[in-house]
């Protein structure tokens, strides 16, 4: 009824504007004239009095034409707008930022608002996927000054057509109209009443004392679970939805609502129901836990509640199990990226520590021989250091900045290679099989890495046989078509070398299947495993460009499949072959720089390269080695550094070297992965890398092979 108000107030007679000016042009003009005439009657005279009259006349004419005046106009379009108000068409008046500026008492029941609330704007009027996509349509169109209609149907065998037109001040009119569409299938109830009425032509819109307690099919197979509760929450409706996530197979009506949640959430749900039946608005969700599914994985889910008229509640109940389930992967995600970075952040200093632990037993074992009394404490000490660099190795490799130096390789030939140590490492009762295609493409990988991720995941399989079994090792080709998810990865097209590891063991649960590859995470007893032998094997495969997946099932067995795409080499780059120079003897001719900012470390490392017979020169950081490189009192034929150091670290120390002396080779020592240091064109043939702990032979035959292929 706004509108008809607005228009019953309206003025009709002459348009306002120019009219009206000169209508007040011409009683002006009559005002002058009559001052005139009154203050010189004698030079008006009998012309002035009747040209005074006549332009009166005129005035008054004028004043009658634009008079505000009621009328038939004014009439007939009053009783437009008050029977457009009362129409059952929903109709509303937007204004420029898509706001509701007016709209009648339909538009409101269809958008579910009161005459004391806010309507939402038409493209949120309508829930459904399909009804907001036109509804946006409409609304674009509107706003760019064009008139558009559209038809979508709400439920079946019941459509609405949409029409929307543009005014002027950048405000459109709105119109929605229903009708029946067609369809075969059995027309939708509406609300209890219309269940025993026989069905209009039209269905009516609902009324403020029909509250709207079945949506027929939209409340039947809505995704989410519905119901309808009165404040007690004694259950009057409810849909599959809702009974399904409650496993619940019969009826749910007549229930109390609070009795399906568990005991802790009982008392949340009840309170939630009774203030919503009470008429609160605005009540937060009750968040419910529901225990764990088949999967394994915990079901949660959030629970709206809504008042209605008549002391009662509507309910939603939405599945975050999902959701959750994300979150938690994510959040352990960052976990695992924080032990990752804390593996790299102590690598280095532990590596130096283990380093001159290592090199000093050494030393001291080849002073005291099997037979001295100290031989067996000293070996104890450098055995241990050896498993704690592997230890570190391992945190290294989860966190993919483990030391890799990888290299065209043939996977037949490196499993050929291992099977026999396997076969010996698996033991008796367990018989292993390997099947190698005879033509495998070649892959881009770190031989040694690959081969420790195989023995682990060997190792693996055999303690899942207690009682004996198979492992199988299969390595076959496989072209990739679509992208494929494997796990949280997702596996672009292309040419694959697949290693497949499988067993006939235990099997895992689905539930274990989603931590194996989280560090520290085993199902061995206490003091039998330290939970990093597959983390190791993620990082390994990981970092060499590749995808790991797991299949398993309890009490069939597990089957890990590793995927290493293939190294595709441009012929027109291929490196020539060389034949190989005979390596000279460069014992005690040749000086080496050696830059570490670590005393120890430098110490150690000194010390044995002067056992080998060659010169040393030594230096405490990037600067110092600089100076001794551009002062020329030496012939440096090597240089040895650390990468990471302070004020100048080794690469950029060693980009300075380049332009002084370009063919100097170089070797960088590291506790890091050797991308590190080769991010910034670091990527010569006189550039080598020697990752650290190292110990004496180590040194030397790096050393040596270095100088030799200079």
């Amino acid at each position: 009824m706004n509108a008809a108000k607005s228009l019953s107030a309206t003025p009709v007679g002459v348009p306002t504007g120019a009219w009206r000016w000169a209508a007040l042009g011409f009683v002006l003009l009559a005002l002058g004239a009559a001052g005139l005439t009154i203050a010189m009657p004698q030079v008006a005279g009998l012309a002035g009095y009747a040209l005074l009259g006549g332009i009166a006349v005129l005035a008054i004419l004028f004043l009658y034409a634009v008079w505000p005046r009621g009328g038939r106009a004014s009439a007939d379009a009053l009783r437009v707008a008050e029977a457009a108000a009362k129409a059952n068409i929903a109709w509303a008046i937007t204004g420029e930022g898509g706001a509701v500026l007016d709209c009648n008492p339909v538009y409101r029941r269809m958008a579910g608002v009161g005459e004391t609330e806010t309507p939402p704007p038409p493209e949120l009027a309508l829930a459904g996927e399909p009804s907001a996509a036109v509804l946006y349509r409409l609304s674009r169109d509107a706003s760019e000054g064009r008139a558009r209609e559209e038809t979508f149907v709400v439920m079946p065998g019941l459509e609405i057509v949409a029409a929307v037109r543009p005014l002027p001040d950048k405000q459109a009119a709105w119109w929605f109209t229903p009708r029946l569409a067609a369809s075969t299938s059995p027309q939708p109830v509406l609300t209890r009443a219309a269940a025993a009425a026989p069905a209009p032509a039209v269905s009516a819109p609902a009324t403020a004392a029909q509250p709207l307690e079945s949506a027929g099919d939209l409340f039947r197979d809505a995704p989410m679970g519905v119901a309808f509760a009165d404040a007690s929450g004694t259950i009057s409706d409810a849909n599959a939805a809702l009974a399904k996530f409650f496993g619940v197979s019969g009826a749910l009506v007549g229930r109390n609502f609070s009795e399906l949640a568990e005991q802790g959430d009982r008392a949340q749900v009840a309170d939630l129901i009774s203030r919503a039946g009470n008429g609160e608005t605005g009540l937060k969700p009750v968040e419910l836990r529901m225990g764990k599914s088949g999967a394994g994985d915990e079901r949660m889910a959030e629970l709206f509640a809504s008042p209605m008229a008549g002391g009662k509640a509507i309910l939603y109940l939405v599945d975050v199990s999902e959701q959750k389930a994300l979150e938690t992967k994510f959040a352990q995600s960052q976990k695992m990226q924080a032990v990752g970075q804390l593996a790299g952040g102590v690598a280095h200093d532990f590596n130096n520590l283990l380093t001159v632990i290592i090199g000093n037993c050494e030393f001291l074992l080849m002073r005291h021989q099997a037979g001295d009394p100290s031989f067996k404490e000293i070996n104890e000490v450098h055995q241990n250091a050896l498993r704690a660099a592997a230890l570190v190795s391992q945190l290294l490799a989860f966190s993919r900045k483990q030391t890799m130096q990888p290299k065209a390789l043939v996977l037949g030939d490196v499993i050929g290679e291992l099977a026999q140590m396997l076969r010996r490492l698996v033991g008796e009762g367990i018989t292993l099989n390997v099947e190698r295609d005879s033509d495998l493409w070649t892959v881009h990988a770190d031989e040694a890495q690959l081969s420790n991720a195989i023995i682990n995941l060997v190792v693996n399989a055999r303690d899942a046989m207690p009682s004996g079994g198979t492992v199988a090792i299969r390595t076959v080709n496989q072209t990739v078509t679509t992208s494929s998810a494997l796990g949280t990865a997702i596996m672009p097209p292309g040419d694959y070398v697949r290693i497949e590891v499988s067993d006939t063991g235990t099997g895992m649960s689905k539930e274990i299947q989603s931590k194996i590859f989280d560090p520290f995470f085993t199902t061995k007893p206490v003091g039998q495993g330290t939970g990093l032998g597959l983390a190791t094997v993620y990082g390994i495969v990981k970092q060499t460009g590749g995808f790991i997946t797991v299949d398993s099932e309890v009490g069939k067995g597990t089957a890990f499949n590793i995927y290493l795409p293939r190294l595709r080499v441009d012929a027109s780059t291929a490196p020539v072959e060389i034949a190989p120079v005979q390596a000279r003897d460069v014992t005690g001719q040749d000086t080496i720089l050696l830059v570490e900012d670590e005393e120890a470390v430098r110490s150690f490392a000194a010390r044995a390269l002067r056992m080998r017979g060659y010169n040393v020169l030594e230096a405490a950081g990037g600067e110092e080695a600089l100076e001794i490189v551009k002062s020329e009192a030496h012939t440096i034929h090597l240089i040895i550094t650390d990468v990471v150091m302070p004020s100048m670290d080794g690469p950029t120390m060693v980009r300075h070297v380049k332009q002084l002396k370009p063919d100097l080779r170089v070797i960088f020592m590291s506790g890091y992965a050797e991308e590190a240091f080769r991010r910034n064109d670091q990527s010569s043939e006189d550039i080598h890398f020697l990752p650290k702990p190292f110990g004496l032979k180590q040194l030397a035959a790096k050393v040596k092979e270095v100088l030799s292929a200079a």
